[in-house]
């Protein structure tokens, strides 16, 4: 086993399947088998899922919502989705402990990084809520912040592609897929992967980034395994 301890990001549009919003069953369901597996096998495994497939800021702030009230709302979006796999999580035996950067006592644990690191240690499943607990920050960083306070090895981006190219692959059929990429020739080639802040962060600590699909069943096991699936973003 290559990675002891990961932090798995996960978007929240990947959940709505081919809905227009909402969460799909079924991929909620895959991705907690996909979890459970790997937990099985003595993974480490925390948790950040975006809340793009119920709200975002950004997108509210069109609509004539104040962008910090629509980003709290988008907040309040990424702890409905963790409650989502919590419970899927929990239905097929897998514990869970839910932290959040906004207090909610009723639902979710506040996010103390001690006690997510001693969840974790006992096999425990700890999802992040609430992004970073602050406005203009996105569900990236809050993924970097956070795998780099529990002193996770590696940020797994689950996406429905399974890579990073040198063009958009849904766009342009001969887009190149890289297998490996440092952190400078991104900035280079001004890829899209992460939000700048995040991946300066990611950069800074020294902590590699793979992107994969998530979608395609048995990739979360292999890359955790050290096999080459996705891309990988190295220093």
């Amino acid at each position: 086993m290559k990675y002891k301890r990961i932090l798995l990001k996960l978007s929240g549009e990947a959940l709505m399947g081919n809905q227009q919003c909402g969460i799909d069953s079924t991929i909620l369901q895959n991705y907690s088998e996909q979890i459970k597996e790997i937990v099985e096998i003595g993974v480490e495994v925390a948790v950040v899922i975006g809340g793009g497939n119920i709200f975002r800021g950004v997108s509210g702030a069109a609509t004539g919502i104040d962008r910090v009230q629509g980003d709290y709302m988008g907040m309040l979006a990424t702890v409905i989705n963790g409650m989502a796999l919590q419970s899927s999580l929990e239905s097929i035996g897998v514990k869970t402990r839910l932290q959040t950067s906004i207090r909610m006592e009723q639902v979710a644990e506040p996010f103390i990084k001690r006690k997510a690191e001693r969840h974790l240690e006992k096999g425990r499943v700890v999802i992040f809520g609430a992004g970073t607990g602050n406005p203009y920050f996105t569900t990236d960083t809050a993924a970097t912040l956070k795998a780099i306070e529990i002193n996770a090895e590696v940020i797994l981006k689950g996406t429905r592609v399974d890579g990073i190219y040198d063009v958009d692959p849904e766009k342009n059929e001969n887009a190149v897929k890289f297998n490996s990429i440092s952190f400078e020739e991104v900035y280079e080639k001004g890829l899209k992967i992460m939000d700048m802040t995040a991946f300066t962060l990611s950069q800074e600590n020294k902590i590699p980034i793979i992107v994969f699909d998530m979608n395609k069943e048995g990739n979360l096991k292999k890359i955790v395994e050290g096999k080459e699936v996705g891309t990988i973003v190295t220093i």
